[in-house]
């Protein structure tokens, strides 16, 4: 019974230790962890709308009236004192969980370009939304809700699903159409 005591008691010190330094460790990481996320952010805001120089963030009640489930954040993307267009972060659901997107759109309602960043599609498969074979399609089409298909050369507000990941590519769209709802309310 002695014995017992002592294991647990032993066991339980090594584990109070290695919380505590698990603790420490995260403490000491979380601001350049936050910094690094943050540069990711800001560089896929330019990839998708180059013509801004600054990003100014959007409160949610300006647009909460869209209706779109998916957004996450809004910023208006600026040049000096002019407005480029807004970048629109999405995170729609998809065959392997959320797909991270950011969304540019012009003032003047064309889609600027999509980024996909984290996600956990099926490589090979999904996993080509990354492509720009795949987002470069949004690229120049007008703000306004895009349908996809799966085969055949599609419209002007349609998109070529990547085959075998139909899934992905509604899920894409999907976020995409929420940023374009999202652009709507905030460019009456």
């Amino acid at each position: 019974m002695n014995s017992m005591v002592k294991i647990g008691g032993t066991l339980f010190g090594f584990t109070a230790i290695a919380a505590l330094l698990l603790a420490g460790t995260n403490q000491i990481t979380a601001p350049v962890i936050e910094q690094r996320n943050e540069k990711a952010s800001n560089e896929a805001r330019i990839a998708v709308l180059p013509g801004a120089k600054d990003f100014n963030p959007i409160e949610v009640s300006e647009y909460n009236s869209a209706g779109a489930s998916t957004v996450e954040e809004v910023f208006e993307g600026v040049n000096g004192s002019d407005e480029v267009g807004y970048t629109i972060k999405s995170q729609p659901s998809g065959y392997g969980g959320a797909i991270e997107l950011t969304i540019g759109i012009s003032k003047d309602g064309k889609i600027t370009g999509v980024n996909v960043g984290n996600n956990s599609e099926t490589p090979g498969l999904g996993a080509k939304s990354t492509d720009p074979a795949f987002n470069g399609q949004y690229k120049g089409k007008e703000a306004k809700e895009i349908e996809v298909v799966k085969s055949g050369t599609p419209g002007d507000n349609q998109i070529k699903a990547i085959s075998g990941a139909t899934i992905t590519s509604k899920a894409v769209t999907s976020g995409v159409n929420d940023a374009i709802k999202v652009f709507d309310v905030l460019n009456k």
